[in-house]
């Protein structure tokens, strides 16, 4: 009856084999790395890059991203030895079973799911718009009433890419990888053109100074909620620029990075886990590194941060835009539109695997977790997340509750890294395909990292946050807990006894 019951590792291998559960063995070290490159490319990298300098660090927006990135590093190799210990579908959410108990596994699975399903639609939408670019360049226009939730009735587009990117996972997953070789082979080739063009037009100039100085924050309107929580909590005057606004920016460019962890959620598809999963999150985290710190290094180099629009959807292509070179923007626009299908699509790959193995545990209904006989994929949770993601895709403004992805992200890395120290005392005799170096201290700086990094979220995403997690609760102890397959049988008794 303990809230903090462990499922054994070797019962969780011991569920793959189940006939009715079991997911088929198709992919490669190559199919995982491309993965990972493919769905941490995306609308970071297009949007956040000027959003973040115009706002928070200006040149030093490069160090923004290699702040974001070593966090997540430090993650990365938590994750990579517990997904060769534990390769089952699930990702942190079968790892904190194994490690911490049924209640932290249920809070992780219910924050991947704000993480998964939240980002999917919310990208779905940025494909939207970036689509509309493209067909504005060939002069067709969307009726207004299909192409915005926000001024029509429905977004169309994101609830139509939402439902075919569902098709596509319910045919394979192999299939699915094949179709994300090709678009992320197109996506690189943009993201190049953009490094290769831009170095040639940079003024060195406007990375003068590289770290802006500290400056009073523009006055927040909605006070606590708008500011740092940090900032609040110490009574500091809200700043940016400076140090404090180069790692509040790497707060917010984190979302950049999310995806690696994704990697994870396949481990149970994966044909040798033990030794392609570490390679794939670790692989994928350095590439989209290099990419990203280059793009922010081009972008204020291109344009100098004073004068890139922060609210702007396409900061990247006005900075090419205002550098004179004037086809970029519409090749930039092409290859976000291309882009943001994958990343959409690998959300939802995700976000499938974790309630599969959460349906599996009997935490959600057992019938979701039905793998279909021909294509070997868990066909039923994946149609109900394609149908709640096209829903909130196509009637919901997702602008704020997108921000609520980064502190879920977060909040999954430091349960992962505080598990890898707890299953290397607790079962120090699991094979281990890889082994995180200096365990105890990286998870520990992991942790310290990515909790900082919380705190320099506002306040109103940790409200909306803490919202969330008491929905999950309520969901738990009402319906996950009872049907637990851990749940102890009734004990009967027979009357005269």
């Amino acid at each position: 009856m303990s809230l903090f019951r462990t499922k054994s590792v070797e019962q969780s291998i011991a569920d793959t084999d189940e006939p009715d559960h079991r997911l088929r063995k198709d992919l490669s070290a190559l199919d995982l790395t491309v993965f990972g490159v493919g769905v941490i490319i995306g609308a970071g990298i297009f949007v956040l890059t000027g959003t973040v300098a115009a706002s928070n660090a200006g040149p030093a927006l490069a160090l923004s991203f290699i702040i974001a990135a070593v966090a997540c590093g430090l993650a990365a190799l938590c994750y990579a030895e517990l997904a060769s210990t534990v390769p089952v579908a699930g990702s942190a959410y079968t790892f904190s079973y194994a490690t911490l108990g049924e209640l932290v596994a249920w809070i992780i699975g219910w924050d991947l799911v704000l993480e998964f399903t939240v980002g999917a639609a919310a990208l779905s939408t940025g494909f939207s718009a970036y689509l509309q670019e493209v067909l504005d360049i060939g002069g067709v226009t969307l009726p207004a009433q299909i192409s915005s939730a926000a001024t029509g009735v429905v977004d169309l587009p994101a609830v139509v890419i939402a439902l075919l990117v569902t098709f596509l996972l319910i045919r394979g997953t192999k299939f699915s990888s094949r179709f994300n070789q090709f678009v992320v082979a197109l996506k690189l080739v943009v993201v190049a053109a953009v490094i290769v063009v831009g170095i040639g037009h940079i003024d060195v100039s406007n990375w003068t100074p590289f770290i802006p100085d500290a400056q009073p924050a523009p006055e927040a309107s909605g006070g606590f909620a708008d500011v740092p929580l940090i900032t609040s909590l110490l009574g500091l005057e809200p700043a940016v620029f400076g140090l404090a606004g180069v790692i509040s920016g790497a707060a917010i460019v984190f979302f950049a990075f999310i995806g690696f962890d994704i990697v994870a959620t396949t481990a149970e598809e994966t044909k040798n886990p033990q030794r392609d999963v570490p390679i794939g999150i670790l692989g994928s985290l350095a590439i989209v590194t290099v990419l990203y710190a280059a793009v922010s290094l081009i972008v204020t180099g291109l344009r100098s941060y004073k004068d890139i629009d922060p609210d702007s959807a396409a900061p990247l292509a006005d900075a090419f835009e205002a550098s004179g070179v004037d086809w970029m923007p519409n090749l930039i626009s092409i290859g976000a539109c291309i882009g943001l299908v994958v990343v959409a699509m690998i959300l939802m790959l995700g976000q499938s695997r974790v309630g599969f193995a959460m349906a599996r545990d009997g935490l959600l209904p057992r019938g979701l977790a039905k793998v279909h006989p021909t294509w070997g994929t868990p066909y039923r949770i994946t149609i109900l997340t394609g149908i709640a993601v096209a829903t909130m895709a196509g009637l919901v403004d997702l602008s704020t509750l997108a921000h609520l992805v980064n502190i879920g992200t977060l909040f999954a890395f430091m349960l992962v890294s505080v598990g890898v120290v707890v299953l290397r005392r607790s079962r120090p005799d699991l094979p281990r395909g890889f082994r995180t170096p200096l365990a105890p201290v990286v998870a520990a700086v992991s942790t310290l990292m990515c909790f900082y990094l919380m705190l320099n979220l506002t306040g109103d995403t940790w409200i909306r946050f803490g919202v969330w997690m008491a929905i999950g609760f309520v969901v738990y102890f009402v319906y996950g807990r009872s049907h637990s397959r851990l749940q102890p049988a009734p004990v009967r008794t027979t009357t005269g006894e």
